[in-house]
């Protein structure tokens, strides 16, 4: 039990799990816009999110506070030197211009985490800012760089699917912020901190309902995709209405970015 309950920690810590969720969004992505599938793409984003995600939660901790670096650290460190490689190896594999917007997404990380302006905090740490930054970030690197690579207009179905995609991620991270009420930063203005947990989650429902119907106005609008998204939305206001920040740190860090994997795993089954 003690064995599981420590891989499962690194497994989480070593941000593993959140670069299967945008994983599995490059393959909604692929699906939605029926692209073949690309490799270099795919896992360019999922080695991406593990460097950038560990970045942004130890950068602090070891250069700022100089913590002492335990086992699981070093390991950490390990797995995202052989990230950053294999980063580097599939952007070269990357279109000219997906490698150039993908500088710019690798940018708005770099100034999430590093305080760039004199006297200024780091982007994390501005005032009520921080959802927005990490929306938009997961909406460029796992839908707006699958499409450039694979050199698909602009169309009504894009800007749909972004506004769709940011609003899932928006609701995603509003659950977060419940759950880290009572240990964020005042400072941080955070939706809950700001209009209160009650009025975060009538938010964050609210917003499912125009995600959902938006695909109506989909040029490739089908039942089938219909249906799928409908449960991953009624999973989703389920994960809404019972977070509170008594909730066990698993709850969002496991089950609720999870979500994404859910989604495209019932996209899986379904074409089985």
């Amino acid at each position: 039990m003690i064995v599981s309950k420590r891989f499962l920690d690194f497994y989480l810590n070593s941000s593993i799990h959140v670069a299967l969720s945008c994983y599995a969004l490059v393959r909604i992505t692929f699906h939605v816009f029926h692209i073949q599938y690309d490799e270099p793409m795919a896992f360019f984003v999922f080695f991406g999110t593990i460097v950038g995600y560990n970045f942004v939660k130890y950068d602090a901790l070891v250069r700022v506070k100089k913590n002492p670096i335990g086992t699981q650290l070093k390991i950490i460190a390990i797995l995202s030197f052989i990230s950053v490689v294999l980063v580097g190896y599939y952007f070269f594999h990357l279109k000219r211009i997906t490698q150039i917007v993908s500088v710019g997404i690798f940018a708005i990380t770099a100034l999430y985490t590093l305080p760039f302006f004199p006297n200024r905090k780091n982007a994390r740490n501005w005032a009520g800012v921080k959802i927005y930054i990490v929306a938009l970030c997961w909406v460029g690197a796992t839908l707006v760089l699958p499409l450039i690579n694979a050199e698909i207009p602009f169309t009504t179905d894009f800007f749909i699917k972004c506004i769709q995609r940011f609003i899932l991620v928006f609701v995603l991270i509003l659950v977060f912020e419940i759950l880290d009420l009572a240990n964020d930063d005042p400072h941080l203005q955070t939706v809950p901190q700001t209009i209160g947990v009650k009025r975060t989650k009538i938010l964050g429902l609210s917003l499912l309902v125009p995600f959902w119907f938006l695909e109506i106005f989909v040029s490739t609008f089908n039942y089938h995709d219909a249906f799928i998204n409908l449960i991953m939305v009624i999973m989703l206001m389920l994960f809404i209405i019972f977070a509170n920040p008594n909730r066990s740190k698993y709850y969002t860090s496991f089950w609720v970015e999870a979500v994404p994997i859910f989604w495209w795993l019932m996209v899986v089954f379904y074409k089985i």
